[in-house]
Formats: structure tokens, sequence, C-alpha cells
């Protein structure tokens, strides 16, 4: 497996990660739903039915979306890959089928100890990898993009978003003026996303990105919007507890997003990336000295990849 020398994005505290993805969320936070609506329109260009595809942290991604998906492949197997045992539990039960049904929920792949651990399973088959809004809040993105592609059969697609640069940009000018570091970590460059797929083994990434604008009537309001989508994992943030007299001062210090042609509503914008990308089958390495069959020539001409050993061979 191929990783780039930067292993990005450097602002992400592991640890801070880690207990973001223990933390059990609920609802999915209205915005990580809407960007999941959004991201099945794009199913409409992919023409691959998948008969087998998996749900990447379904609690955090949107489980209405969940549903939208099952209805959409009706006749496919679906799975889910959450880390967290006590997740995988309450999803378990939020989709679970009459005892009679022969489908019946289980995990998708081999469980991972914690969050921290973001090696992959072996290949598994599926068609289509669904991951909403989770790039953006992983310490180790491009591991995590390698589990997905060993996860993907070949010619298999993944479908993700992520919050891109631009999220939270009436935020950080206003931290600084205030002293308070960074409001969150940074966030990925879509140009920067491209290059991780293309490193993983991923052919023809596809990505492009929109600017959703929120607005709300109190701070209040927005704080809690945004303790549903994440937390601030950035290295830099502020190393204690904050007490009553800061958050005061937050929330005075959030009325300056209100927007006056908006009635004064609070502003916040998130800019979106969406991206899909295609496993494409491996193509013959070249080597030094290589000693084929005669039939192995033939299968490799006629499959466009090497034979293995291990797998071939009865």
């Amino acid at each position: 497996m191929i990783f780039l020398e930067t292993p990005g994005p450097p602002s992400i505290d592991p640890v801070a990660a880690r207990r973001w993805h223990s933390l059990l969320v609920q609802p999915t936070a209205w915005l990580h739903e809407e960007v999941g609506r959004r991201m099945e329109e794009r199913l409409n260009w992919i023409k691959l039915e998948p008969q087998a595809w998996l749900h990447v942290e379904p609690l955090h991604g949107g489980m209405q979306m969940h549903d939208v998906l099952r209805q959409r492949y009706k006749d496919a197997q679906y799975f889910m890959d959450i880390v967290n045992k006590k997740h995988r539990e309450f999803a378990s039960k939020l989709i679970a089928k009459p005892w009679w049904s022969p489908v019946r929920w289980k995990p998708s792949v081999p469980v991972m100890a914690d969050a921290a651990d973001e090696t992959g399973p072996t290949e598994s088959g599926f068609q289509m990898v669904w991951a909403n809004m989770a790039l953006h809040m992983s310490a180790q993105p491009q591991a995590l993009i390698a589990r997905w592609h060993q996860a993907l059969a070949v010619d298999g697609f993944l479908m993700f978003s992520c919050l891109g640069p631009d999220s939270l940009k009436e935020l950080r000018p206003l931290y600084k003026t205030c002293g308070w570091g960074e409001p969150s970590h940074a966030f990925t460059d879509m140009h920067d996303w491209g290059d991780m797929l293309v490193a993983q083994g991923f052919a023809e990434p596809v990505l492009d990105m929109e600017r959703i604008t929120l607005t709300y009537e109190t701070p209040e309001r927005l704080l809690q919007d945004l303790r549903g989508l994440g937390r601030n994992l950035s290295t830099s943030r502020f190393n204690a507890l904050r007490g009553r007299v800061w958050h005061q001062k937050l929330k005075q210090a959030l009325y300056h997003l209100a927007d006056p042609a908006d009635n004064g509503r609070l502003k916040l914008t998130f800019e979106v990336i969406y991206g899909h990308a295609l496993k494409p089958a491996r193509k013959l390495a070249v080597q030094p000295r290589l000693s084929l069959s005669l039939e192995d020539m033939r299968q490799a001409l006629k499959t466009g990849r090497l034979p293995n050993p291990a797998k071939d061979r009865p």
C-alpha cells in the first residue's frame, strides 16, 4: 500500500479524534442527513447496481440515509462498518428486522479494536462503499481510504463526502480576534483528497464542492448544532476546560455573525466536498525477471492481472 509523505491532516489530535468517535450522538446531525441526500442524488450518474454495499459509521453519517439506500437497492445486501461496540448494538436495534426475516444485521468486516486502529480488512467484495461526512474527522485519513479500497471488489466504487477548508470561515477570524486559537482543526482541500485517492489505488476520482450556509436565531441554537456536527480536534486547541465566564463571552461574540440582510440571524458557512472513485483491476507489475507458464500468460492477457499463486492455485 502506498502512503504519501505528508500524513495529513496534520492538525488533528488522534486522542481527541478517538474520543469523538466513541461518543453516541443521536439523532444524526441535520447537515449530515442533508449532505447524504445530495450525495444520493449523485448515484443517478452511476450505472453499476451494487449487489452488496457497505455503510461507514451510519450513526454519524445518517440513519435516514441508510433507509433511503436500502430502498434504492432493495435486492442488495447491506452491511455496516461501525467501530464502537455500543454504537453497533444501538444501530442494530434501529434497523433490526423481525426475527423471522432471513436477512439479519451483522458486522460486515472484522471489528477494529478502537477508532485509532484504521488498518483495513481483507478484500470483502462490496460493490459500493458509502462514507458520508467521515474523512474530515479522521486522524488517519489515508489509512481509512486504503481500508475502503480493500473492502471494495474490482470495479466497485466509493461514494464519500466531507467538509472542506472554507467551513466555519466566519468563526476563524472571530476566534483570532478574541485570542482563543482555532475553533476547529484544519480541513483538507478537495485536490489533496483526489491525490490521496489515487495514491491508495483508486482510479478516475471525480470531486466537486458546494457551500451550504446555515442560519440560527440564537447562539445557543448554533452551538447545539455544532456539537452534533463534531468537535474541535485541533492539536492547538485550548488544552483545559473552559469556564462559565468564557461560555458567556463566546455567546456574546457569536452575535458578530449576525447577518442584517437575514433579520440578524447568525450565519455559518460549510464547504462540502463530494467525491466518488472506482477500484480498478490490478495492473501488471513490471519486474526485472518474471516466469509465467503458457496458461498463466493467457490468463494475464485475458484479465489484465498477474496470477496470485496463493489464491489461484489449488
